[in-house]
């Protein structure tokens, strides 16, 4: 069974024409469990699909990790659906003895959608955490061409988005344009959750150089996920936030919005962008 995508008959309806049935192809969504050292930690919604680079991407996104030694076992545990079939819905994360888990008034044993960023967590102060990396110390030039055709270049790759229209993605980029990782997911936040979990694992952080494109919004939770992984920039297709924008200019990241072909707004630290 494909997991990613589900088939489904539908009823369409045009206004002039006559009703037909036809097939149309959904997003796969599921629930994932993440555990930290056996328990419980967290239940998130999600696309099937490169589970272990979610996992690792939320435990930097949590401050939990940062060097992939921190992180030296991720497997899917025992589970079945009514079937008898393995679930894959269930990801154990073994950290290394050292590391420290996550405050108990951190843990979101509350279901979080696939939508929905800090809606599990417990204190609005807890969120804005401190970065392991300082971005005001990266200082490359991004061409403003380049830039601008990152979404063009992102939206070129998103295959799932071709065969859905449902789903949102995340391409991290170099400063010359070239596509390192590129995840589509149902939730935002998981998108890009998988491509810093793909860097951890590949033992690329911190990001250094690098620019985070997104196809939606610019949230907050984007903006100190992209800090926590040491990304200098962060691109969106869309609008940010009042608090994403503050967040980002505190924290030296360069924060741009409705990049679109070509124009784009920068909200915060402009230097970077060579125009």
């Amino acid at each position: 069974m494909n997991r990613v995508t589900q088939r489904r008959r539908i009823t369409k309806f045009r206004i002039g024409a006559q009703t037909g049935r036809r097939e149309d192809v959904l997003a796969g969504e599921e629930p994932l469990e993440i555990r930290l050292d056996g328990k419980a930690f967290t239940v998130t919604m999600r696309t099937p699909g490169d589970d272990f680079d979610l996992v690792a991407g939320f435990l930097v996104s949590e401050g939990v990790v940062w060097e992939p030694g921190q992180l030296p076992s991720l497997r899917y545990c025992a589970g079945v659906d009514d079937n008898g079939q393995q679930t894959f819905n269930v990801v154990e994360a073994q950290l290394r003895p050292g590391v420290e888990l996550p405050d108990t008034a951190m843990e979101r044993h509350v279901y979080t959608s696939s939508s929905c960023g800090i809606c599990g967590t417990a204190s609005i102060d807890a969120v804005r955490k401190s970065s392991r990396f300082d971005l005001h110390t990266d200082a490359a030039p991004i061409d403003l061409g380049i830039l601008a055709s990152l979404p063009d270049r992102l939206r070129e790759s998103q295959k799932l988005f071709d065969r859905t229209g449902g789903v949102h993605a995340a391409g991290l980029f170099t400063a010359e344009g070239e596509l390192l990782c590129l995840r589509e997911d149902v939730g935002r936040h998981n998108a890009v959750d998988k491509v810093v979990g793909w860097a951890l694992r590949e033992g690329m952080l911190p990001l250094r150089g690098t620019i985070l494109q997104v196809s939606g919004r610019a949230s907050f939770e984007l903006v100190q996920k992209a800090q926590l992984a040491g990304i200098p920039v962060l691109a969106a297709v869309s609008a940010p936030s009042s608090l994403a924008a503050d967040l980002a200019d505190d924290a030296g990241l360069t924060l741009v919005g409705f990049s679109r072909g070509t124009t784009l707004n920068c909200y915060s630290h402009p230097d970077r962008i060579a125009a």
